[in-house]
């Protein structure tokens, strides 16, 4: 009977991966899609149809972002406290198809309204399925970095299909489709989750299974209506960015707090010091985010206006490109990194995370001085290499490959078990003060341009891929320096 599926059952399972990380991965992939599809329209659909400025744009982009995943940082503590991970994913994917299927109602009226509520429903759903991930597999099984890194690359189908076809059929059709396209995966997505949600028998249920019922529903419900509360006031943060800077300053004391008063409760020295490294793990990741995530705002904006349509030999929109090929590199070159690692595991000279978090900045480095370099080879209409661009993209995901997988990974493995939730939620806020810190060195190369033509748009982005790739060798260096005490703090775990 598959209901008597027991978590002993699920995690006892035969061969490399459980029959439920598939699953999970499809979920993940749909709702990647419409994630991926939205951040690679925002800061053009507001240049183009709002009639936003370059600058402005990035802010608010930089904004929007953030709002996303400090949403997720609260998403996950509901999650671990009240909801557990199926219903919050449920009620996060109903949202954000609400929100979605509102903008493409009517793009250039409702577009506020619509991310207001992309943005709740997203918080609800984006920790979940990760934290879900982590439970498939007992606390030492060595096969959990191999399910992180097939999840990885199921993420990334949903980012390259999500970034290529709505800006697609935003830019060469109608805005609204590109809209419907996000909600109809979506659906499809939930659909998939309430189809195969019984296989993940106990993993995801509330942890409030044992209250009364009454007690639970009343808790449950006070969560769903509290949600729909906040919308005006996330509605107003997000058309103003000063409000933004309140917000997530905030936040970030409050989290900051919050991650403290925990660490003071562990009673257990050992389990103080991996909490802590696991501290750091996260910072990295927050200083990653911030250069590399001139993906959607600057780095955007650039493709729209400073390359050429010749890929090689096709011609292809540059934004296509802009947002599609990272994924396309990940789910290449993923396995490939993998079966690297295991090889240098099997002849005892793999480095260890810390380093590989090091390596990751310097990747990230080279990639964004090849950005840099777009300026040495520009054609007489201003437009620069499409191909340098491609290539620039390349060692920067090779980068994100060093960090992304093993940072999933090595957060669950310091963490306690019952920090899950708010540790996953706390590396997705790190990530939405890099999306917030990138918005604003975006913004700052945009406002550095003080012509009004091609090429001096071209000469200012590029000044400002220079100075990323300078912070993030400055970065990749530093962490490989402090290796031997980052692993005196992470205690046995390798």
């Amino acid at each position: 009977m598959e209901n008597n599926i027991t978590l002993e059952g699920i995690q006892n399972f035969k061969g490399k991966y459980p029959k439920q990380l598939w699953y999970l991965f499809l979920v993940e992939m749909w709702e990647r899609f419409c994630f991926y599809g939205m951040r690679g329209v925002l800061a053009v659909f507001m240049v183009d149809q709002l009639g936003l400025l370059d600058g402005q744009a990035s802010l608010q982009y930089g904004a929007i972002q953030a709002f996303v995943y400090a949403f997720t940082f609260i998403g996950g503590i509901f999650a671990d406290k009240i909801l557990g991970f199926k219903k919050s994913l449920l009620f996060g994917g109903i949202v954000m198809i609400l929100g979605n299927l509102l903008i493409a109602a009517n793009p250039h009226d409702f577009f506020y309204y619509g991310i207001t509520l992309s943005i709740i429903g997203t918080g609800f759903f984006k920790p979940n399925v990760s934290s879900m991930v982590g439970e498939l597999y007992h606390e030492n099984d060595g096969r959990r970095d191999a399910g992180y890194g097939l999840f990885y690359a199921g993420i990334n189908i949903g980012g390259m299909l999500g970034g290529a076809i709505p800006i697609y059929l935003g830019k060469n059709y109608s805005w609204s489709l590109c809209f419907l396209s996000a909600a109809i995966v979506m659906i499809i997505g939930v659909i998939t989750f309430l189809l195969t949600k019984k296989h993940l028998a106990p993993i995801g249920n509330s942890p409030l299974q044992n209250q009364a019922p009454k007690k639970r529903n009343l808790y449950e419900i006070a969560v769903y209506l509290g949600s729909f509360a906040v919308i005006p006031l996330v509605y107003i943060m997000v058309i103003n960015s000063d409000f933004t800077e309140y917000f997530m300053y905030t936040i970030g004391i409050l989290a900051l707090g919050y991650f403290l008063y925990e660490l003071i409760m562990i009673k257990e020295r050992k389990q103080q010091l991996k909490f802590l490294a696991a501290f750091i793990f996260i910072f990295a990741y927050f200083m990653f985010m911030a250069i590399s995530e001139q993906s959607g705002g600057s780095l955007s904006l650039f493709a729209k206006d400073n390359l050429t349509n010749k890929l090689l030999f096709f011609s292809i929109d540059p934004n296509v490109v802009n947002n599609s090929i990272n994924s396309l590199y990940v789910i290449i070159f993923s396995p490939l990194v993998g079966i690297l690692w295991i090889y240098m595991f099997n002849r005892k000279i793999e480095p260890n995370t810390v380093v590989k978090f090091g390596l990751s900045f310097i990747l990230l480095a080279a990639g964004f001085f090849i950005f840099y370099s777009a300026r040495f080879f520009v054609n007489a209409d201003g437009l620069s290499s499409l191909d340098v661009f491609a290539l620039g993209y390349l060692l920067y995901t090779l980068g994100e490959l060093c960090i992304g997988p093993i940072g999933m990974s090595v957060i669950t493995k310091l963490s306690p078990k019952r920090l899950f939730g708010m540790m996953m939620g706390l590396w997705f806020l790190s990530s939405a003060f890099g999306q917030f810190a990138a918005g604003k060195l975006g913004a700052e190369m945009s406002n550095a341009n003080t012509g009004t033509t091609l090429m001096s748009k071209l000469i200012a982005y590029t000044d400002g891929y220079y100075q990323l790739a300078v912070y993030a060798l400055v970065a990749g260096i530093a962490f490989i320096v402090l290796t031997p005490l980052i692993r005196r703090l992470m205690q046995e775990v390798k």
